[in-house]
């Protein structure tokens, strides 16, 4: 098999690190990989493998025939037969499909709001799914609406999953004092509910005024990031609560936090969430997604609903107050995700099912 990973962009979010992922180990284990993104790269592209072949289409528009042919080009020097298009990246792998009607397509489902789908348009996908080979959905749900909504029978679920990063420059460095930080890997968007977060930060703040909070992840500067910085400084968190914006050095990040967090109203299987694990983290997480998959509340961390802030606050004090509770919920979501979410594991079943997709086809 020869495939290429298709992604709109090299940012630090979870389908893009998705993306970088797949190359990365199937580098190792097919005859060719590569990776394309098809409008701009990104702090991730210090990540890619030797192995991997790159290239970037900078893509200026929706209908972009040069980025197009840019595309053919790779894909016939590099004799790929299948192109792994993820999230939105479906609607550039559909056009290069009318230059080369034989090429397969596998779309990856890696949508967000996976917790309101019945606010998901449809119209494009519906029309674009003909076109697909498989579809490929990062949680049970996504699954289920492949097949009951887009009337996709080729689906699968397959988990997100995580490997260590190496070589990576060590530039980012969390403020606050050591063994006192908690960290939350979250781009700045809606359904993270950094807000709830916030809340709890200003809970927290006399009772346990050296604990502080690191929000790492991408910084859009619309009305949501505007909020959360308003709430920052009319509750005076400034030297509690610290923005870095998008980092690649995740597990050095990782490596200064005591205490890992997401308070999302809505996940498809958070990669933030798997990088908690492999890097030794207690978490406290809302249930949401397929998040239960992979934590076990008082086992493997604190499964809170969404939204309870109460709950929150309580369990982010449990952590605070234990060193023992922390260190064994860390080992028991580390074990958890060495054991169901390695890329091995992960890699192989995508394989065997590329394998037969093809084959039936």
């Amino acid at each position: 098999m020869r495939i290429v990973q298709l992604i709109d962009s090299l940012e630090a979010g979870g389908a893009e690190r998705m993306a970088v992922q797949y190359a990365n180990s199937l580098a190792d284990t097919i005859a060719f990989s590569g990776l394309v993104a098809t409008r701009k790269e990104g702090i991730l592209k210090t990540q890619i493998k030797e192995q991997v072949a790159y290239s970037c289409l900078f893509k200026k528009s929706s209908l972009d025939v040069y980025a197009i042919l840019k595309l053919r080009k790779f894909i016939k020097s590099n004799r790929v037969n299948i192109i792994h298009a993820h999230s939105s990246s479906f609607f550039t792998a559909v056009m290069f499909k009318f230059f080369m009607p034989k090429m397969k397509i596998m779309w990856h489902d890696h949508y967000g709001n996976s917790d309101f789908l019945e606010d998901r348009s449809t119209k494009l996908l519906r029309i674009s799914s003909y076109f697909f080979s498989g579809i490929i959905a990062v949680n049970h749900n996504l699954k289920k609406w492949s097949k009951n909504v887009l009337h996709f029978k080729n689906a699968i679920y397959l988990p997100n999953f995580t490997a260590s990063e190496k070589g990576t420059a060590l530039t980012t460095f969390l403020k606050g004092k050591d063994g006192k930080r908690i960290v939350c890997l979250a781009n700045l968007r809606p359904q993270k509910n950094h807000l709830l977060l916030l809340q709890v930060a200003e809970r927290l703040k006399s009772e346990y005024p050296e604990w502080t909070f690191h929000l790492v992840g991408k910084d859009f500067r619309d009305g949501y990031s505007s909020t959360i910085k308003d709430f920052i400084l009319h509750k005076k968190l400034e030297d509690r609560v610290f923005l870095y914006g998008s980092c690649s050095d995740v597990e050095w990040v990782l490596e200064q936090a005591e205490i890992a967090v997401l308070s999302s109203s809505s996940e498809g299987l958070p990669v933030a969430l798997l990088e908690y694990g492999l890097n030794q983290k207690p978490v406290v997480v809302t249930n949401v997604g397929q998040i239960s998959a992979v934590v076990t509340d008082g086992i493997s961390g604190f499964l809170v609903p969404s939204g309870n802030i109460e709950l929150f606050f309580n369990s982010l004090v449990a952590l605070i107050n234990d060193q023992l509770l922390r260190e064994r919920l860390a080992t028991n979501l580390f074990q958890k995700i060495v054991s169901e979410f390695s890329a091995g594991s992960v890699i192989q079943k995508y394989i065997q099912w590329v394998e037969a997709t093809i084959t039936d086809e």
